[in-house]
């Protein structure tokens, strides 16, 4: 375990040195219509296991048994509804494809965003203007609580997430000390890998209007 963690860490330290937080959230938003106006469910899903990807490549804390039970759960409450063509018949449970493939669409649609934002969102990410600093400090929590969700179990749960909130206090300090010290910049490296990624995503998009899916 522990050297799955220092990889991880690795990883993270190599993906925190090429990006800035801004272009990062830059990076990001262009990819994001490629996903969200994509009809395709197949290429929707080739999309979502690319975040997924580069999630993890960034080093981002990732469960792919919780991501792949939240996708199910979406799916059957997407066939309490049935419609479309009968698949297969359970009792009195109908499984068609109408609301098979809405749920599958639905789910990685979901999770799709959510990966794309742990990837996008930075804890140092600056926005200017009033609005965007509240904004900004949105982000930066929602990418703190997403990094040390795992601290928060069923057994004594609300003591771990008053020890959260100390740990996100703490965390507060140390992130306005060294963004006042160090600001970080986009290598070139950076800005082609990000351009790349932001080209796969459009690309795959693009197949279904080139007629392959």
């Amino acid at each position: 375990m522990k050297k799955f963690e220092s990889f991880r860490l690795r990883r993270s330290a190599f993906f925190y040195s090429l990006f800035s937080a801004k272009a990062l959230a830059l990076a990001g938003l262009l990819a994001m219509p490629a996903f969200v106006f994509c009809p395709s469910t197949p290429l929707r899903i080739l999309q979502f296991l690319f975040f997924w990807f580069a999630a993890w490549l960034s080093g981002k804390k990732n469960n792919p048994l919780i991501t792949l039970a939240i996708i199910l759960g979406i799916v059957l409450f997407n066939l309490i509804v049935p419609y479309g063509q009968v698949l297969y018949t359970i009792g009195p449970f109908q499984i068609t494809g109408g609301a098979l493939g809405s749920g599958i669409h639905r789910a990685v649609t979901l999770e799709g965003l959510i990966m794309l934002s742990r990837i996008a969102v930075r804890r140092d990410l600056k926005l200017p203007g009033f609005f965007g600093e509240i904004i900004a400090d949105s982000f930066k929590i929602y990418a703190d609580i997403e990094e040390r969700r795992h601290k928060v179990q069923r057994k004594n749960i609300l003591k771990n997430i008053d020890n959260l909130m100390l740990e996100l206090s703490q965390a507060e300090d140390e992130t306005t000390t060294k963004s006042q010290n160090k600001i970080q910049k986009t290598s070139i490296k950076g800005w082609l890998i990000l351009a790349t990624g932001v080209l796969i995503a459009w690309g795959l998009y693009f197949l279904h209007w080139g007629g392959s899916f």
